[in-house]
């Protein structure tokens, strides 16, 4: 895009600012950069941070080629075509030295992101065929689809690079062999996501006829959400730098030399590229609103917590002059034998907390320890309890002595999809499907 507009670099360089400021505000949002830490997790292991480091850091590499551009073409601005006399950007050909010599430097920093972003998408289309075509418990990293991804990244890291610097000796070949070698890999992976959204609405009423609980088929029905409004984007995203590519690359180019459609493909390409990389984010760290709300309301009792106990202790404690005095003034005055005198309005009161066992005497009644009959009740709540407990207990008759077994999981069904959370956490699992085992006594 060295032969385009200011205007298209200054819309690249927004649309990629404003997809790094989600970037952050997500990842805080998410768990505070937590997920940045190279330990973070169980399944911090290599895949994981190679995935997750070169998205990320694709990002920054497009804000950069962008903002580079943008700041070059708009020092340059506009100059006259000495055939014509029409107003065109102003040719690399006369762009000061230092410029000149930015301009590889710039375009092998797109194309590295642009090899990170076809890894990336190559691991998801991977994982995917691998879930739904798995219908028996594997493990993904021993899986044929793993070292397809493998092989297809190696590929993609070796052959983007190469075009460019192969063609770094002419900037408009360079740019153009870049667009057509990047835009024929990313629509062929493109392409090739098609098949998983065609079967994907099969795969869930597997699912769901297989007993996978609710909250599995939620997530899944998320993400084939969302992987169907990327995919489209994608296609908006690598269709029009396919078509100035091959327009770039033939002898006789008409596209390239019109200015209204370079600048509208160029344009339209940056708003597909900036969105289906904010939905692959989303994708590989999903967020729960619910858990989000639910820490920090936990967060909130923890903090309140101690001063709100220590105002409740402060105002239940009182003195044993106090507590004496209240029991005087419910009880009334001791009679010189140490019993008290019942009235009727004071006996519903006591009884609530007091024992009363019958006197010598018959004629009235002396007060019992209250811990005495605090442990006999507790005794007798204990007993009761061991009972419920032991009536609930199953009764198997000496011709039903055999293994019951509770199965978590559907036998038809990949053990991968119940810990489904993100393309990211894959568990690296032992081939054979989680029981449990009741056994009789």
């Amino acid at each position: 895009m060295s032969h385009t507009s200011p205007a298209t670099y200054l819309v690249w360089g927004i649309i990629s600012c404003v997809l790094f400021a989600f970037l952050a505000f997500h990842m805080w949002s998410f768990d505070h950069f937590k997920c940045l830490r190279w330990n973070n997790g169980p399944y911090s292991g290599t895949f994981k941070r190679i995935m997750t480091y070169s998205y990320l850091l694709s990002i920054p590499l497009i804000m950069t080629y962008s903002l580079g551009f943008a700041v070059i073409k708009y020092r340059n601005g506009f100059m006259a075509n000495p055939f014509d006399g029409t107003i065109v950007p102003t040719p690399y050909t006369f762009w000061p030295e230092s410029e000149r010599r930015a301009i590889f430097p710039l375009m092998l920093t797109f194309t590295l992101a642009w090899s990170f972003e076809m890894m990336t998408h190559l691991e998801e289309l991977c994982f995917w065929f691998f879930v739904v075509n798995s219908s028996v418990p594997q493990d993904w990293f021993r899986s044929g689809y793993f070292r397809l991804w493998i092989f297809g990244s190696c590929v993609a890291l070796i052959y983007m690079p190469f075009l460019t610097i192969w063609s770094r000796a002419d900037p408009y070949r360079c740019e153009a062999w870049t667009f057509l070698g990047g835009s024929l890999g990313g629509l062929t992976l493109t392409l090739s996501f098609t098949p998983i959204l065609w079967a994907f609405p099969e795969f869930l009423a597997g699912l769901k006829a297989g007993g996978v609980d609710t909250g599995t088929i939620v997530r899944l029905t998320k993400f084939h959400e969302l992987n169907m409004i990327r995919v489209v984007f994608r296609f908006i995203f690598v269709v029009p730098l396919f078509i100035l590519g091959v327009d770039g690359v033939r002898p006789h180019q008409h596209i390239n030399e019109s200015m209204l459609w370079t600048d509208f493909l160029a344009m339209i390409s940056a708003f597909g590229c900036c969105i289906s990389s904010a939905l692959t984010l989303v994708i590989f760290f999903p967020r729960s609103v619910e858990d989000e709300i639910a820490t920090k309301d936990a967060a909130r009792e923890r903090r309140l917590r101690p001063r709100s106990y220590t105002k409740r202790m402060s105002s239940s404690i009182a003195s044993p002059q106090q507590e004496w005095d209240k029991g005087s003034s419910q009880l009334g005055a001791i009679m010189p034998n140490g019993e008290y005198p019942l009235s009727p309005a004071t006996e519903p009161a006591i009884e609530q907390q007091y024992s009363f066992l019958p006197s010598q005497d018959g004629h009235s009644v002396s007060i019992a320890s209250p811990q005495v009959a605090h442990k006999e009740w507790h005794y007798d709540r204990a007993r009761d309890r061991d009972d419920m407990n032991r009536d609930r207990m199953p009764v198997v008759r000496p011709d039903q002595q055999q293994r019951l077994y509770l199965k978590r999981r559907p036998s038809g069904v990949n053990p991968l999809v119940h810990n489904f959370t993100s393309p990211l956490d894959v568990y690296c699992g032992e081939g054979e499907p989680e029981v449990m085992t009741l056994r009789p006594r």
